[in-house]
């Protein structure tokens, strides 16, 4: 991409866009963009274009009658909607861990990996499927895994590798749905924790009659139920057993010579049990402790066809098993067949996870910049690293927190979320981004990277740590860029470290400006280095002359003091003092050479002029001229003249005040005592807001010119005007 054509009306705040980013020689664009300017709206377009839903288009969200344009091409062609990436660190739902597995493993190692297990994959949905009807669980995989391991991520195949060798050829059917008894929600598990005294009184009960029974036992270590009676039943049935002259002889000495007399016998057994006084009325205490509880019902519906599944229940877990176990079992040439499977492909795939460790080092080089880079009180680990490189899970990522020398916590993402700062927030998300960067690094296509203010709310550590990963964006080349920001520190930094050096003919740095129909136009850059020298060199024009009184003024305090003669003079030329109306501009300009080596033998053809009236004069000017949003000077020099003009207004109305006796702060006591005066003046709002859009004081350090910068000229204008015509 050489070059990047836009062309916006009606997007969100943007009346009117258009530009051309010229790629050739410069992969980074930065613009400026003061508060209210289009950096929001520049952002939320270009990322609603990248998303390409058909429901959710740029658009004027309060006119919704205008139309919308919203052209970006590359070079003449339409840019693809998935090569654009909006970086905002506000955005706390962007999750890019599921694109690391993209770069963690070769493709050739991928793909072989992909065919086994997709091999492996449709055996297993078949398996399942023969599976789901015996159980008639609504998920019987992941049941089956969680009854055998506790272990998260744990693999199918390896939990039923475990268990084969536990199936049986004879085996248990059950006539209740796995469900019913061990329901996802746990209800039945927790009635029966509740009402443990109520189920050992009937397995109690239940004991005690098989104790009695003359066909049924039950020892500690095995069982003699009707589970074993209906087996020996069926093997039985056709009576060759006793045709071949064997019988049954029973404790009590009783003798069995045909089937139908065991299958009398049994019955008369369990209707015993069943009918027992005892157990019924155990029984009729379980029921009555299910009541009607809705979420109990189709247990209680199982417990109505047998309630010996009580007995079973005693021990939950066990049972749970005991049922998987015989559920396998109906199906254990199957199973059995699965697992040989597996077992003769494992050793492959064991040899690829080992051959994809070895191309760990950029996942590795990511999470080890992010956490000898950022300044957080947590380190960045990925736990399942081999099933993101192989099956595309997404990354399970989890944090060490430590805080104060204490020995580092694990966090998970919600967890980590609440404990941190809106800055660590930030750069939290922004690790998703790198990642999502890193990803995307892969395609041959150059995509576009758009970063919105992304260092906003970061500490100075961490803010120059995603300064310098953009750095090695822009000289790696792979991305075009452009930086938003309104953050005037910011825009000069980036400017600096990545060495988007202003030319004659062209220029990487811009500035932007929007007029009253919102039409926004980008300017080349101004202020990337350093103002005052910037302004030093102008000095023979007024406005930079006068814009240059507050930083000497400044220099003085630091390097003399606030009593010095100089200090005064030039304090009364931001305040009207006594001696104001008294100075001259070659007063003044005496005293920026012996403090400024540069003017030492330098001349101007304005001296004789009283520095009111200059000051006066040369806001007049700006006034009238044509709006210059981005010219700092005009700025400073409106934001002096109407102090001045709203200070001669306030004492005129003050005669009481001198101010002679006023030390700092000189506007808002008089504006203070004004409003004490005067509290239904029409001028309050005049005057409030003179304080509020005049910083007090224009330091050395570029970073206070911020409010300026952001400040429209034309609300100086304006107010300018106000204070001028106060009467």
């Amino acid at each position: 991409m050489e070059q990047l054509n836009i062309d916006f009306e009606n997007c969100f705040g943007i009346g009117k866009l258009k530009h051309q980013f010229d790629f050739k020689k410069s992969n980074t664009h930065l613009v400026y963009a003061p508060n209210g300017t289009m950096k929001t709206s520049f952002a939320k377009t270009f990322d609603l274009v990248s998303k390409d839903d058909p429901g959710n288009k740029p658009c004027d969200r309060i006119y919704r009658s205008r139309v919308s344009k919203y052209e970006i091409l590359k070079e003449d062609s339409e840019i693809s909607p998935d090569s654009i990436l909006v970086i905002n660190a506000e955005d706390d739902s962007f999750d890019a861990s599921s694109k690391i597995s993209n770069f963690l493993a070769s493709k050739e190692l991928k793909d072989e990996y992909d065919n086994i297990y997709q091999e492996l994959n449709e055996l297993k949905v078949e398996f399942i499927k023969k599976l789901k009807i015996i159980s008639q669980s609504t998920d019987c995989e992941s049941e089956f895994i969680n009854t055998f391991s506790e272990e998260e991520n744990s693999d199918f195949f390896e939990v039923l590798s475990s268990q084969i060798n536990h199936l049986k050829t004879e085996f248990e059917k059950y006539g209740f749905r796995y469900n019913d008894i061990f329901d996802k929600k746990g209800n039945v598990k927790k009635f029966l924790d509740k009402n443990q005294a109520i189920l050992d009184q009937y397995v109690s009960d239940y004991q005690d009659i098989i104790s009695k029974s003359k066909f049924f036992k039950e020892s500690i270590d095995n069982t003699f139920g009707t589970y074993q009676a209906n087996t020996i039943i069926k093997s039985i049935e056709d009576n060759s057993f006793f045709e071949a002259g064997h019988k049954f002889l029973l404790e009590d000495g009783t003798e069995i010579e045909n089937a139908e007399t065991l299958k009398a016998i049994v019955e008369e057994e369990i209707q015993n049990i069943l009918n027992d006084e005892n157990l019924k009325k155990s029984f009729e205490k379980v029921d009555k402790a299910i009541g009607s509880n809705a979420e109990l019902r189709a247990f209680k519906k199982v417990l109505e066809k047998n309630n010996l599944i009580l007995v079973k229940l005693k021990d939950y877990e066990k049972f749970k098993q005991e049922v998987w176990i015989n559920y396998f079992s109906e199906i254990k040439l199957e199973a059995e067949e699965l697992v040989n499977q597996y077992t003769g492909k494992k050793s492959r795939l064991e040899e690829i996870i080992s051959e994809s460790r070895k191309e760990f080092d950029l996942w590795k080089k990511i999470v080890e910049t992010f956490n000898s880079r950022f300044h957080v009180p947590f380190k960045v680990n990925i736990v399942n690293q081999e099933d993101i490189i192989l099956k595309e899970e997404t990354a399970n990522l989890n944090f060490d927190y430590s805080d104060r020398g204490e020995e580092p916590v694990k966090q998970n993402r919600e967890n980590l979320l609440t404990i941190l700062s809106k800055g660590e927030q930030r750069a939290y998300f922004i690790l998703h981004f790198i990642f999502e960067i890193e990803s995307r690094k892969l395609k041959p296509d150059k995509d576009l990277l758009i970063f919105d203010d992304v260092a906003d709310s970061f500490d100075y550590k961490n803010k120059f740590a995603i300064i310098e990963y953009i750095k090695e964006i822009h000289i790696d080349g792979h991305f075009k860029t452009i930086i938003l920001t309104h953050n005037f520190d910011l825009y000069r930094t980036v400017a600096s470290r990545l060495f988007l050096l202003r030319r004659k003919d062209f220029s990487a740095v811009l500035m932007t400006t929007k007029n009253s129909n919102n039409e926004v136009k980008l300017h080349q850059g101004e202020y990337v280095n350093d103002v005052f020298s910037y302004f030093i060199s102008k000095y023979k024009e007024p406005k930079f002359f006068i814009s240059l009184i507050a930083f000497v003024r400044n220099l003085i305090e630091y390097s003399d003091s606030k009593s010095s003669i100089d200090y005064l003079n030039l304090t009364s030329c931001l305040h009207r003092k006594e001696q104001t109306d008294n100075l001259n501009v070659n007063q003044i300009f005496e005293i920026f050479k012996s403090r400024l080596v540069k003017l030492e033998d330098k001349t101007i053809s304005f001296g004789e002029k009283k520095i009111i009236d200059f000051i006066i004069e040369t806001a007049d000017s700006i006034s009238g001229e044509n709006d210059n949003e981005i010219a700092l000077e005009n700025k400073i020099c409106l934001a002096i003249a109407i102090r001045l003009q709203a200070e001669k207004y306030l004492i005129g109305k003050l005669p009481h005040i001198n101010t002679s006796d006023i030390k700092k702060n000189q506007t808002q006591i008089l504006h203070r005592e004004y409003c004490s005066i005067y509290p239904d003046s029409e001028n309050r709002i005049t005057l409030d807001k003179v304080n509020l859009m005049t910083p007090e004081n224009i330091h050395i350090n570029a970073f206070m010119f911020e409010p300026l910068i952001d400040m429209s000229i034309r609300h100086l204008t304006l107010l300018y005007g106000e204070v001028i015509n106060m009467n």
